[in-house]
Formats: structure tokens, sequence, C-alpha cells
């Protein structure tokens, strides 16, 4: 049985990014940030959270109406290789993005925003964090990506600011509160620094690699010795330089006259609840128990990104999860061949308790599609309906909508009353529509060069039954309802 429990586990790859970007635009390449050439294996899931994001009133305006650059660029990267925008929050600077691979989406529910501002008396926003909340296989996953107030002196308000953004409420029934989902992911530019050391002695550590004689003056790691909520997060060892503060395009720490001290300003932590319920009883808890575990695989900062003063960094975490959820909600497929000269039909089917709704609809996707709003057309479910049975329905679609040009598409069943994606087919091929004219007509000429020659042409039945008969008049087999015979 012990054997069969570790078989049942969901192992996810989840890769998290945190970077204060100071306004700047993307970068040309994130190949490396995202680790895109990895020999691991490939991630399941990115989560993105960049802070000072480019939130002049203009820049943010017309950003509200449509996506930002930083969206379109990871989109733009990521949808190519099969990834979908999940969510994403933005508030000013802060902006928190998820991608995730096709296959977890019908696996991934109860998807919820919030932001929480604490800058400037909580008006403007340029201090805060923003949340994006899931269930992920039946397990409560929550992300926190956090630009908390600047300066040495400043410890007591982070830390202040970091319980009030803890204390924020989903909208929405049976959603746990933040410390009561089964995984939390607090990152961002949390603006800890090193206290009490010279700025010449912490540039002597960084410049010997000897990181570990500053860890015991991170304002973060002595907070956590004294503070009972923070006690509860953990984090990877800080094996490389601090991140704060660099000239641009440079890896030279803050030339300017300021001369800033370096800092571990940008950081990744997380916490558990299972291990925190357990910590206060004895003894370990057997692998069956253990539903839930977190594995960090590694926690670096990237270098060669210099666009900002401050350095990238990423951890790159194995999800293993036993999951409570092993069905999708629907299964769907399209039915025959696909083409823009006829209608075309989708065949599906719901699990018993499914929440259906007449606002429910079936999308259809190219297969690199950016996020759930990026359909070629789509199918009201009960609207389009055209038949229904114990075990399936079958809706249509118009060939008015169907891209003349074909190529390679998905289906994705919508639900409103879930707010998300709960079924995706296979990939499959829309003909073209130019290629299936030309290879009819290529046909007919055919028959019709067969009639001049023979006078006859024999005709095989379309229908497949295999049977044939003698047209004296032939339109090629594509159109063969048309024929005269």
């Amino acid at each position: 049985s012990h054997t069969k429990s570790i078989r049942k586990k969901q192992f996810s790859v989840l890769h998290l990014v945190t970077w204060n970007v100071g306004t700047a635009s993307p970068p040309p390449d994130v190949t490396s940030l995202l680790q895109l050439n990895s020999l691991g294996p490939t991630m399941d899931m990115y989560v993105i959270g960049l802070q000072e994001v480019n939130s002049r009133i203009t820049n943010f305006l017309s950003d509200l109406a449509f996506d930002d650059p930083w969206s379109i660029f990871f989109m733009t990267v990521l949808s190519p290789l099969g990834y979908i925008k999940l969510s994403s929050v933005r508030m000013q600077g802060l902006l928190l993005l998820i991608f995730v691979k096709h296959v977890h989406l019908p696996f991934i529910r109860d998807v919820h925003t919030h932001y929480t501002r604490t800058g400037l008396y909580g008006y403007w926003g340029n201090k805060g964090g923003v949340t994006i909340r899931m269930s992920l296989y039946g397990h409560t996953v929550c992300f926190i990506n956090c630009h908390l107030p600047a300066h040495m002196e400043n410890t007591e308000q982070r830390l202040d600011d970091f319980e009030k953004i803890l204390e924020l409420q989903f909208e929405g029934e049976n959603i746990p509160s933040t410390l009561d989902h089964d995984i939390l992911f607090w990152f961002g530019d949390l603006n800890f620094r090193i206290a009490d050391y010279g700025i010449h002695f912490v540039r002597e550590s960084i410049n010997n690699k000897r990181y570990n004689l500053l860890w015991e003056k991170d304002q973060l790691n002595m907070a956590k010795k004294k503070e009972a909520f923070l006690q509860e997060f953990i984090e990877g060892p800080l094996q490389f330089k601090p991140t704060y503060k660099f000239d641009l395009y440079s890896d030279v720490y803050d030339t300017s006259e300021k001369k800033r001290k370096p800092a571990w300003t940008d950081r990744i932590l997380w916490r558990v609840k299972s291990l925190c319920q357990h910590a206060s009883k004895e003894g370990e808890f057997s692998e069956e128990e253990q539903t839930i575990s977190v594995t960090l695989n590694n926690y670096i900062s990237h270098m060669s990104y210099g666009i900002s003063d401050h350095k990238p960094v990423t951890g790159t975490f194995g999800l293993e999860l036993k999951p409570l959820l092993t069905d999708p909600l629907i299964t769907l497929n399209p039915e025959g061949e696909w083409s823009a000269e006829h209608d075309v039909l989708i065949r599906y089917s719901a699990v018993p308790e499914f929440p259906s709704s007449a606002w429910d609809w079936i999308g259809l996707f190219k297969v690199a599609f950016r996020h759930v709003n990026d359909y070629v057309t789509y199918a009201w479910v009960e609207d389009d309906e055209i038949s229904s049975n114990k075990d399936s329905k079958q809706v249509y679609m118009s060939a008015a909508e169907i891209p003349d040009a074909g190529g390679e598409f998905l289906l994705c069943y919508y639900s409103n009353n879930l707010q998300a994606i709960v079924g995706i087919s296979q990939p499959f091929q829309v003909i073209h529509l130019e290629a299936l004219i030309n290879f009819g007509w290529d046909f007919y000429f055919f028959c019709f060069h067969m009639h001049l020659n023979t006078g006859v042409c024999n005709w095989v039945n379309s229908m497949g039954d295999g049977s044939s008969s003698n047209c004296k008049k032939c339109i090629c087999w594509l159109t063969a309802s048309k024929r005269i015979c």
C-alpha cells in the first residue's frame, strides 16, 4: 500500500520569479530567467511576480484597457510552449502572472485574485501586495507578491504591512483565509536590509563569496527568530550575491553618491500548513498521511539581467500532491472531420455533480492560445445544443465561424459557475478550406479525364460502404451529394 500511495501522487514543477524591474521595458530574452533550456523536467507552472512595473498614470490607464507590455511579453514567450495565462492581478507597479501547462487546466479551480494597498496610507498603492489563490488538484494554494517599504529603519513597518496583507479575505464562499491555504508562497521586493555591518565588510564578504557571514544580520532572518507568524515560513539558503543595488547594465554595486549597502531585498519563502499543524505533535507522520510536500530544487539570482538596479531571483520547486481530484468535470472532443465547408459537431459529457449553467460555453482555440479569452469562436452549450442523452450532449459550431485557413486547434469547456476551464480536448486538425477545394477540383479533373478516355467513371461511394457505381457525369467524392449519375 505504501508503493501505491506514492504512485498516486501528482508531481508538478513550479518555477517562481520575483523581479523589481525598475519601470524598465522587458529585456530581449528571458531564456535563462525561465530556465527554458534546463535539462531537468519541464515546468508545469510559472509564477511571475514583478514590482515597479511602469505605473505612470498614462501607462496605468492604458494597461487597464489592454494587457500591459510585460504580460504580453511573457504570453508571447510561453504560449508557443504550451502554457496559458491562468490568471493575473495588477495594482499599480505590482504585477502577478500565473501560467500553466494545458494538461493541468481541468484540475485548477476556484481561482481568485486580491490586492492590498499599504503605501501612502493605502490610497495610491505604490506599496502592498497582490494575491492569486486557487485549488490545485483539490489542494488550496496561494501566491502573494509584495513590495514592502524601503530603507534600513523601516523593518517594523515592513512586518506590519505584511501582517495586514495576510489578513486579506477573498470574496466567495468556502475560500479559506490566507494562512489556512495548504501551501502559501510569499515573495517580492521585501526590502529587508543587512543591519549593523558597514558597507566595506558587506562588500568584502560578498567579494569572497562568504555570504554566510551576513546571514545573521539579515533583517528578515532576524525577524523570523522573533515574530511567531514568520517562523512557519521556510526559505532556501542565500547562496547568491545580494540582489540590490546595482548600477544599470552591470554587476557592479551602486557607485552613485548614495552608495547603498548591498542587501537581499528580493526573496521567496513558502509555508506548508500540514507541517505547521504537525510541528506541535510529537514524532514524524507517515508518507501515507503526508498529502503535500514542497521541495526547493534551486534558489538563485540571475546576474546577467541589467535593466534594473535589482537582479531577478528565481526558485524552482517540486510539488508532490496526493490528488483529491482525479477526473475532469467535463470530457469533450470534436466529432468527424472539421473544416469551414460545413457546420461541425462537438460531443461532451459531464460528471453527475457538475454545476452546469446556461452561460457555459465551449471555445475553439489555437493550440498556442494565450488566455481564456483568446478563442477563435465559441458555442453556448445550451443555445447551440442539437442532441442529448443520459451519457453525453452534442453542440454545433457554424461553418461560418470555422477558420478557412485550418490548422491545429483544441476545444475548452468554460464553466461560468466555477469561472474556469473545466475540460480540454486533445489537439486536432481543422482542414484548410482552400486545400480541400483544390483537392476537389483536382479530383474532378481526374474524373473528367477518365470520362474522356473511357466514357465512364468508377465512383467510390463517399459513405465508405465500399460500393461503387458507374457515373456518366462525375463530380468528385468531396461534393458527392451534388453528383449527377
